[in-house]
């Protein structure tokens, strides 16, 4: 937040932490002062050819661990681009220690939801395959490339690790119980959502929004019955799987994440 005088009045004018003018690019490189990265043939495309950046524009780089840093286009050629960092612009941030199951949906739906799990803060993607699962092929380096081009876009430095898919029956048997798992379960008998996250300890926590289809009886009776799980509804309506993901984040975050 900043004060300007203007014609002898004080406005209050409140300014974001991000550049939202700024250009960034994720990079797999460690990031150090005065380091120099070679890009990959297609980050040097999108450098030239879509962002225009030649030698001595500036771009801002990140990673996922080492914060975001500024830095410049040094060299360019045809197939190939080098940047020069020279000073840390904002220093790593960390997130909700929240993990995000979910039944793989087709493709476009699919990538959107990804893109807004990752802005929403989560930590993991962990997709898990149901008796009523559409989509049992996953394509887990597109789902990452979605998780980062939604960080590059919105300002995040965090870039949630994307697991490979696994069976819901396998996962569960495998569970930690020091995470809860919030099921969003339509037949819950609990009405305020929020209470029941309310009564949630503080701690890891994971949520799971099942298929298209919802959940078969005896997964949502095997899910019932474990200690860990706590169901919550989303409301009277029926949502769609992608719509789902973004109110139970936001539930979640509002009430156990970071957003407190």
């Amino acid at each position: 937040m900043c004060l300007l005088f203007r014609g002898g009045m004080t406005v209050i004018s409140t300014m974001s932490r991000y550049d939202f003018n700024a250009q960034r690019l994720f990079v797999e490189a460690d990031l150090v002062q005065g380091a120099r990265i070679t890009c990959s043939a297609e980050q040097a495309n999108y450098l030239r050819n879509v962002l225009r950046l030649g030698p001595g524009d500036a771009i801002l780089l990140f990673n996922g661990r080492d914060g975001e840093w500024r830095a410049e286009v040094a060299e360019t050629g045809k197939r190939t681009t080098t940047l020069s960092i020279s000073a840390l612009a904002r220093p790593q941030e960390g997130g909700p220690d929240i993990d995000y199951l979910f039944a793989p949906l087709k493709r476009a739906r699919l990538d959107y939801m990804v893109q807004k799990a990752a802005e929403m803060g989560v930590a993991r993607l962990r997709p898990v395959l149901t008796r009523r699962t559409v989509a049992e092929r996953v394509n887990v380096e597109r789902m990452r490339a979605n998780a980062v081009e939604a960080a590059e876009q919105c300002g995040i430095l965090r870039v949630p690790e994307v697991q490979e898919p696994e069976r819901l029956e396998r996962v569960l048997a495998g569970w930690d119980p020091a995470r809860r798992l919030v099921f969003c379960d339509e037949g819950s008998e609990e009405p305020d959502p929020i209470a029941a996250l309310s009564r949630i300890p503080p701690g890891p926590v994971a949520l799971l929004i099942g298929p298209e289809g919802g959940f078969d009886e005896a997964e949502r009776e095997l899910m019932a019955c474990k200690p860990f799980v706590t169901r919550i509804s989303l409301g009277p309506r029926i949502l769609r799987a992608d719509t789902a993901a973004v109110a139970a984040l936001a539930l979640v975050n509002a009430v156990l994440g970071d957003w407190r």
